[in-house]
């Protein structure tokens, strides 16, 4: 959905250092009606540079730069533009990828096997409130929380986990798919609003649970107090 006639632009900034990549995806953004380059980056010095140069309301981030992770960029985005929304666009698709970039303030995580037409339309949907997420990350995060213990058959010294309720699970099932947002409100009966609602909630119980799993691992190791 564009923009309305009189709403601003969707200002988006760009680090991702593979030159066809980076040309594909801002050729898209131009062509956009909704939608205006702030500034493309293509190292992790220039991208942290752009930080203090201009001011987004998305940022795409590639994590594999010539210069170091882009990580680094996501966490001093998240603390400087805390309002920004910020998605991760990468070839790594493993679990520690996943989680740092969310625990560091990423709010989307798409692989590159994703068209940059695809993209615009997530990027939109990630200015809208919601959560873009690859099949195959969906996959991953969905494997993992079912290996959560529910808490009503874990022992009391056991660490305390988020779990997800049958909606969010049914939600992030169909994600798997390669279902979109809008299938899968038509599936369930709901709001795309709803559907976006339910996978923010998705990211923010995953990053608790690390969170949970981090400080129950330093308690184990005597880094941690109880």
């Amino acid at each position: 959905m564009h923009a309305l006639k009189n709403s601003s632009p969707i200002r988006v900034a760009l680090v991702e250092d593979d030159v066809n990549f980076q040309n594909a995806l801002i050729e898209a953004i131009q062509a956009a009606p909704d939608m205006t380059l702030l500034r493309a980056a293509a190292t992790r010095a220039l991208g942290l540079q752009m930080l203090g140069e201009v001011n987004a309301d998305v940022l795409l981030v590639d994590l594999g730069l010539p210069d170091g992770s882009g990580i680094d960029v996501i966490r001093a985005a998240h603390a400087k533009w805390p309002s920004c929304n910020i998605m991760v666009i990468t070839v790594f698709g493993d679990e520690m990828h996943v989680m740092r970039s969310l625990e560091e303030g990423a709010s989307g995580y798409l692989l590159k096997d994703s068209a940059p037409e695809k993209m615009i339309f997530e990027i939109r949907s990630l200015h809208a409130g919601g959560s873009p997420i690859s099949p195959l990350i969906a996959r991953q995060i969905l494997m993992r929380f079912r290996q959560f213990v529910p808490a009503s058959a874990a022992p009391v010294t056991d660490k305390p986990r988020a779990a997800l309720s049958t909606r969010e699970m049914e939600v992030l099932e169909l994600i798997t798919k390669g279902f979109t947002s809008d299938e899968i409100a038509a599936l369930l009966l709901v709001s795309r609003h709803t559907v976006l609602t339910y996978v923010r909630r998705i990211y923010s119980k995953l990053e608790v649970n690390s969170k949970i799993e981090a400080i129950f691992e330093a308690r184990k190791q005597g880094i941690l107090a109880e």
